[in-house]
């Protein structure tokens, strides 16, 4: 039996060069970040090196492409909480786990969006009712800010008070233990959201 990872393409090579073009070796053309986002979209693996040092650049240059995404009027997908919850993380002994955590979820999120999209295309006709799909987008986004709080549950409570005009408190961080039990609590709710999702995608009985 024939491995699926083995028969997976290798990723195309991108190669950054002093004066900032982007040089794909594939094509033997030079590409910009707009065809760079255009490969992800399409599915198509490619890695990034910086043509003098060798130096394996892809997550910078990915992440330049979503401030690229961020900074055209009108689709923006990162609140401001979020992205603060987010920087707010960098150096916190929780740091490591935020990742996979990220990636679980995003990994979540796009078999719900995948379900959805087969069901209306099944029973519609390729119809999409916006309204219901944006009411669902709000409820993964609000879950998603909700698991980021989950990292840092003494500023979630601190922005919770903000927005009520409070000033926040100093309080004491919460033992080792104290932690995990509320992550674990927390991960069992996201759980049951998840849950509760899919079945926004199940046919009627």
């Amino acid at each position: 039996m024939v491995d699926k990872e083995d028969t997976k393409p290798a990723p195309i090579t991108i190669k950054k060069y002093a004066n900032r073009r982007l040089y794909n070796t594939a094509t033997s053309s030079y590409v910009t970040l707009d065809h760079l986002c255009q490969m992800v979209k399409d599915g198509t693996d490619f890695v990034v090196y910086d043509a003098k040092t060798g130096d394996d650049i892809t997550r910078s240059v990915l992440t330049q492409i979503i401030v690229e995404e961020e900074s055209k009027g009108g689709q923006n997908l990162l609140p401001i909480g979020f992205l603060r919850q987010l920087i707010s993380l960098y150096g916190d002994n929780m740091q490591w786990m935020v990742p996979k955590y990220l990636e679980y979820s995003m990994q979540s999120f796009t078999r719900n969006h995948e379900k959805m999209r087969d069901y209306f295309q099944g029973t519609l006709g390729g119809i999409f009712p916006f309204g219901s799909l944006e009411e669902v987008g709000k409820q993964n986004m609000a879950m998603f800010e909700r698991a980021m709080r989950m990292f840092s549950p003494l500023a979630g409570a601190d922005a919770a008070k903000a927005d009520a005009g409070e000033a926040p408190k100093t309080r004491p961080a919460a033992s080792g233990g104290g932690q995990f039990d509320e992550l674990q609590k927390r991960l069992d709710e996201l759980q049951q959201q998840l849950v509760s999702l899919t079945t926004l995608t199940r046919k009627p009985d």
